[in-house]
């Protein structure tokens, strides 16, 4: 999705990883120093400087952990919270968030599988919500039961949609607003096992195709 949003916008794309297991910038090409997990437990345990508050050290300190790209810039997310206290910290990096995603034409956040992300509330503002799983029993009941949790949350959420990954077919489900499918592609797992990048994928690859037709098609990205 990355991939076929980046030149759709006068401004790049900003990809988050908010997977603790961050893998997203591997597949991205882009090895980022430092995450903002980093940053987070420094805040805990560093004195702002004289004349600077904790507010705008930790701002500066997010805008330096941006990795930049052609098309697209990474921000990292990292490790999960430890035992410490972590509320004031994460409520200023939801409102960075927040004001980050006015400079770009897109912001992709690549959360675990799970629920958990939507719990910590690392943003206020999504447009449009994209549950990835796959067609089976388990697959559903988990999707219905993120978007329960969607409606439980103090969190805007404009649209939410369905994604079913590695099959051949539409299914329809109750209550889920189903996108499209991505069907199994042995492009994309042999990029994996070489380790080469979302960009060396050929044009002709069956996901990114699928991919394209369902921005188009239902999000109205041409």
């Amino acid at each position: 999705m990355i991939r076929c949003l980046i030149g759709r916008s006068k401004s790049a794309v900003l990809a988050v990883d908010a997977d603790a297991n961050a893998c997203l910038g591997l597949t991205l090409g882009i090895e980022p120093a430092e995450t903002v997990a980093d940053l987070r437990d420094e805040a805990l345990g560093k004195k702002a400087d004289s004349g600077v508050s904790r507010v705008e050290t930790f701002q500066y300190g997010m805008h330096q952990l941006i990795s930049e790209a052609k098309g697209f810039d990474l921000l990292t997310m990292g490790r999960p919270e430890g035992p410490k206290c972590y509320c004031a910290v994460n409520n200023l990096l939801r409102q960075f968030l927040d004001d980050l995603s006015d400079q770009y034409g897109y912001v992709i956040a690549d959360n675990e599988a799970g629920m958990e992300h939507l719990s910590r509330r690392t943003t206020n503002k999504v447009d449009f919500l994209v549950i990835v799983a796959e067609p089976t029993k388990m697959g559903r009941l988990t999707a219905q039961r993120i978007i329960e949790l969607c409606r439980s949350l103090p969190i805007s959420i404009k649209n939410i949609g369905v994604i079913w990954n590695r099959t051949d077919s539409l299914v329809e489900a109750d209550g889920l607003n189903v996108l499209g499918f991505v069907p199994q592609d042995e492009s994309v797992l042999s990029a994996a096992i070489e380790g080469k990048t979302i960009f060396d994928l050929p044009e002709d690859s069956p996901a990114l195709i699928a991919i394209r037709e369902i921005l188009q098609r239902k999000l109205g990205i041409n």
